[in-house]
């Protein structure tokens, strides 16, 4: 792998000497106290028993918190309760059923309104539904489906059940939905006849119908209407296999059990990439994801009963799973879920949603913070966003320049900012500030929760001084932490728990400054090697977007034959700016005095958009196809597949 990625000038660029302590009147409110650090450093395994007796309902209380065989936990092992019970029926007992539980907003403007009476009578129905398709504990169920209640309804009925589901992304084309249905040997597909993303709808079914032509273990479709009645287009069904969910369901029995299950028991399969071609099946298990979704939720985002919470991810990412789904029910929490874009039908959709509805906590990407930049600051200064409270980041490192104007602009310069590091791997939120306890620095993730075991080291797994950065390693098991890789433990081990004997490598590259504060700096694979100076990607175009013209910027390595690898930019500017010759030298020597002379780009083009996923991860892959000039690689999970041509025609990448 090398050595550990060495970090040159990034406290010139990274705001360090710009700090925001908690106001007195969050600290004295908040969830979380200062003495949680002391007490789960002392014993931490106690200090999660503890938690998990106090945030969990247990049908059989667990007399073993902890067992560890490296690399392979179990957590609460012989207790016994069940995940949907914990979202729903237990605020229905106790007399909150009547509390909104989803503000559902489509991205046409059709609205519904989804309480925790309904939430229980629905996925009551959908559990009875998916028995007479024969679901039974212990088996698979996929879902593919758009930003619909519905979606969470399917996914609480499968853990009702004790069957495993595995989300797949909507935006997915249809062999990787086979794969991932395959692998897991799914029974049966919960999926749609389509859904409304930026003013169109997408079809879903005829994707499904493909992948299920090679997907023999799938034996019942369960087939969710969203298509608008009025609107052109019908939707081929197979007879005997393929059943509508609005005649399907509403005719099953209305009440539904929860059975007791083990916490242990196979809760979800959720696919990410790999180094192979073949996607990893991360298995989580139930009481101890559930225990790590619901303390961070609560600790994090400090969740009080008369919050209006909106996490602005998809169910089909594991911020989805963990921070839409399984944390905010389980806390019981009042949510919005929008199923469209940022941008449609104006950029200021999401204020007029946090205007309207009140919305109290903000928790998004900063790829989406930084596309808002770029329209300028007028949409979100046409709405009232000061019901605002809290605003939370995810997904990857965020630039102190985005992290500040999200701070002033939506948040009105008063509100704290949870910037969160975690991973599908580690199932909940693992690095963060605590409102009320942590002074935050812009771009950085502060420091590990109460109950965390992190370390940075270096290329030889020893603990790095502080000032410096190296990789990202988790030391101690924690509760919510991945069981495995579906069918292959092997695999397991070798991914996660080989780099560094007795450490969970993250793949994640990080430096702890002065006062201990942990920066992340992106995968150490987006780590460049120039003239023998190893600098991240994310230091490099931090400082590009640090300068004033810049709305957003990805850098790339390209190899070269002086230097090894040279650093390549591409800059997409704010509103109003022209791109000029005279600017991209202007942007080079920024650079130049931010980080030093090395990490200047050798080239840099202006680009109209970057090669994005459908969760706004940047995919710098393409990025360096284009800069060396090779043939693309895979773009089917780009958002827009057509925008990598774009970007060789205005690079002149494809005539050379």
């Amino acid at each position: 792998m090398g050595d550990a990625p060495e970090q040159h000038g990034i406290e010139t660029f990274q705001a360090e000497g710009l700090s925001f302590p908690p106001d007195a009147s969050t600290a004295a409110a908040a969830n979380a106290r200062a003495d949680l650090y002391e007490r789960a450093s002392a014993d931490p395994v106690a200090f999660w028993a503890e938690q998990a007796r106090e945030l969990l309902t247990w049908r059989r209380p667990f007399t073993k918190t902890l067992e560890w065989e490296l690399p392979f936990a179990k957590w609460f092992d012989d207790g016994e309760l069940n995940v949907s019970e914990n979202c729903v029926d237990r605020h229905v007992a106790a007399g909150r059923g009547d509390k909104v539980a989803f503000h559902w907003i489509g991205e046409p403007g059709d609205r519904r309104t989804v309480t925790y009476n309904d939430l229980l009578r629905e996925v009551q129905k959908t559990a009875n539904a998916l028995k007479a398709l024969g679901v039974a504990k212990g088996d698979r169920v996929a879902i593919y489906m758009p930003m619909v209640p519905e979606v969470a309804i399917a996914m609480l009925a499968c853990a009702r059940l004790g069957a495993a589901h595995s989300v797949v992304f909507s935006g997915f084309p249809a062999n990787a939905l086979a794969d991932r249905i395959n692998d897991a040997t799914a029974k049966v597909l919960i999926t749609a006849d389509g859904g409304y993303r930026k003013g169109n709808f997408f079809e879903l079914k005829p994707i499904a119908d493909e992948a299920l032509k090679s997907s023999p273990s799938v034996t019942g479709v369960l087939v969710y209407q969203r298509r608008q009645p009025g609107t052109a287009g019908t939707t081929a069904m197979q007879a005997g296999r393929d059943h509508w969910w609005h005649e399907f369901v509403p005719g099953q029995p209305a009440e539904c059990p929860a059975d007791p299950m083990p916490a242990e028991q196979l809760l979800y399969l959720l696919y990410t990439s790999g180094t192979t071609a073949k996607p990893k099946g991360i298995m989580h298990t139930s009481a101890g994801y559930l225990l790590g979704a619901t303390f961070t939720h609560r600790a994090v985002f400090d969740i009080k009963p008369d919050d209006v919470y909106w996490c602005a991810a998809d169910v089909g990412w594991v911020t989805g799973h963990s921070y839409i789904v399984y944390g905010p029910l389980s806390n019981g929490a009042t949510q919005v879920m929008y199923e469209g874009t940022p941008d449609t039908p104006a950029w200021d959709r999401w204020w007029s949603i946090v205007e309207e509805l009140k919305v109290t906590i903000l928790y998004c990407a900063p790829t989406a913070i930084r596309a808002f930049m770029r329209q300028g600051d007028e949409h979100p200064q046409g709405h009232d966003l000061s019901s605002l409270r809290l605003l939370g980041s995810v997904g990857e490192p965020i630039n102190p320049e985005a992290w500040l104007w999200y701070r002033e602009m939506i948040g009105g310069n008063r509100t704290p900012i949870v910037d969160t590091w975690w991973q599908t791997e580690t199932g909940s939120i693992l690095i963060s500030p605590l409102p009320g306890v942590t002074t935050t620095k812009p771009g950085s993730a502060t420091f590990p929760l109460p109950g965390v075991s992190a370390d940075v080291v270096d290329d030889s797994g020893a603990s790095v001084p502080l000032g410096s950065g190296g990789y990202l390693t988790l030391t101690k098991p924690w509760p919510s932490m991945l069981r495995g890789i579906w069918g292959d433990p092997e695999r397991y081990k070798e991914t996660y728990w080989s780099r560094f004997p007795g450490s969970y490598f993250a793949g994640d590259g990080a430096r702890r400054d002065a006062d201990g504060y942990y920066w992340l700096l992106g995968r150490v694979d987006d780590v460049m090697n120039v003239s023998a100076h190893r600098i991240s990607t994310i230091e490099v175009e931090s400082a590009l977007v640090d300068h004033h013209s810049v709305a957003e910027a990805a850098v790339v390595g390209k190899s070269d034959p002086l230097t090894g690898q040279a650093i390549v930019g591409f800059v997409i500017l704010k509103k109003g700016i022209d791109p000029t010759p005279a600017l991209l030298e202007e942007l080079r020597a920024h650079v130049g005095k931010n980080i030093g002379a090395i990490a200047k780009p050798k080239h840099l083009e202006f680009v109209p958009e970057l090669p994005k996923t459908r969760s706004g991860k940047i995919m710098r892959r393409l990025l360096r196809d284009i800069a060396e000039g090779r043939n693309l690689g895979d773009v089917t999970t780009l958002a827009d597949s057509s925008i990598v041509e774009v970007i060789r025609a205005a690079t002149g990448a494809a005539d050379e």
